[in-house]
């Protein structure tokens, strides 16, 4: 029998920096995964640090994105029936606390983990070894229409109070930025400056794992199912044999489920799918920053496989068969936009995106379970928020101050209801 301090369960963006979190204040720590260090939801993003995302992702309210979205021909938000009718009361709940007083106080709730999260992410940048992996100057939103791009620049006016730096671009500064862009396919864009962006979101999370390996942690592959609670503390069998510690955090993105259920708890953890593809571009005609088709809901960015296009939103079980419907049309829009050469990749990459319908994490400790913490539930922010998220959930579990108020994350507030 090994022992540690804490076992962290799932080698995500968000588990990672938990283990090197606790192991900067002291903790011997194991961190577990059935495979390799950022091979899931952590590989297969946009890459993007989103500083500017300050209101969440809420569920629109307008009738005419409503409609749109449920002809279920919309390419940014695609659904499977069934699987609709399953996620009504899910559905329903989202859009509560997607009106206008609800979404404001969820969005100062997350406010503190958002403004921390490019600074959490350089505080491992040296050490980690990923500095040419990081690239400044924020990512590009773009609009094929008037009427959009007018809207989007008064919102954008509208978020002035947070201090966020932007730019308008007509047609010609955009150009100037983008010279890959073809002609006459964009009539204007957002330029959020903020953000960070980074070029393998899945090596970055590798190099995470390493520089915890380094400096003394252990990496070990588990099945989480494994867990089982002793008085006082928990046991996990590992490929590397059994380890016993007095806390556990349960990191597993969109498998928490599986084992919070286990022992009692029900979340409502939904799924919102989304896939990705590369492809061969000429090294001048790149996308020097990503790029957002806004109505499309897709991202384009450069990586050092090629471009990758990452699609929308699709609401289907998290381990249903692909449909490779959005992504074929978003690389139709996507191939008007830049000159896209041949596909990558054999097949498109699939993910989930765990998401609750308050549009905040689970960050805390377990109501019913001394030792056992959660953190999971990032939805869209998983990479953005996974560092700051450790620096959180690391600064309870051992009695320090935390940065901000931990209250809005508490898996209670599920629990009570």
């Amino acid at each position: 029998m090994r022992h540690a301090d804490v076992i962290v369960l799932g080698a995500g963006i968000v588990g990672v920096s938990v283990a090197l979190h606790l192991q900067e204040r002291g903790r011997r720590v194991l961190l577990v995964d059935r495979g390799e260090p950022g091979a899931e939801t952590s590989h297969g993003n946009a890459g993007l640090i989103e500083r500017s995302s300050v209101v969440p992702y809420a569920f629109p309210r307008d009738f005419a994105t409503l409609a749109a979205f449920a002809s279920n021909r919309s390419i940014a938000v695609r659904y499977r029936p069934a699987t609709l009718l399953r996620m009504a009361p899910w559905l329903a709940r989202y859009w509560r606390n997607s009106a206008p007083a609800r979404l404001d106080k969820l969005g100062r709730a997350i406010l503190p983990l958002i403004e921390r999260c490019i600074e959490e992410h350089n505080h491992w940048t040296k050490a980690a070894g990923t500095e040419a992996l990081m690239r400044s100057g924020g990512w590009i939103e773009l609009y094929r229409d008037r009427r959009g791009f007018e809207q989007a620049t008064r919102a954008a006016s509208d978020l002035q109070s947070y201090g966020l730096a932007y730019d308008v671009l007509d047609d010609q500064n955009l150009h100037h930025r983008e010279p890959g862009l073809l002609p006459d396919a964009i009539t204007g864009a957002i330029h959020w400056r903020d953000p960070a962006t980074v070029t393998d979101p899945g090596a970055v999370t590798r190099a995470y794992a390493a520089l915890f390996a380094a400096r003394g942690g252990i990496v070990a592959k588990a099945d989480a199912q494994g867990l089982r609670q002793e008085h006082p503390g928990w046991r996990l069998p590992t490929e590397a044999g059994e380890w016993q510690a007095s806390e556990v955090v349960a990191a597993l993105g969109p498998w928490s489920k599986e084992l919070y259920g286990r022992f009692g708890y029900r979340f409502p953890l939904g799924f919102k799918r989304g896939y990705h593809m590369h492809y061969e571009i000429a090294s001048q005609l790149a996308p020097r920053h990503p790029l957002c088709d806004a109505r499309a809901g897709f991202v384009l960015t450069q990586m050092q496989r090629g471009v990758r296009l990452t699609t929308g939103i699709e609401l289907a079980g998290r381990d249903q068969p692909s449909d490779t419907w959005q992504l074929d049309r978003a690389e139709e829009i996507a191939r008007g936009i830049m000159p896209l050469g041949r596909r990558l990749d054999a097949e498109p990459w699939r993910g989930a995106r765990p998401c609750l319908p308050d549009m905040l994490p689970v960050i805390g400790r377990a109501p019913r379970h001394p030792g056992l913490w959660f953190a999971f539930g990032h939805a869209h922010h998983g990479f953005t928020l996974g560092p700051a998220t450790g620096r959180l959930l690391a600064e309870a579990m051992t009695g320090a101050p935390t940065f901000c108020d931990m209250a809005p994350f508490a898996a209670e507030r599920f629990l009570a209801k």
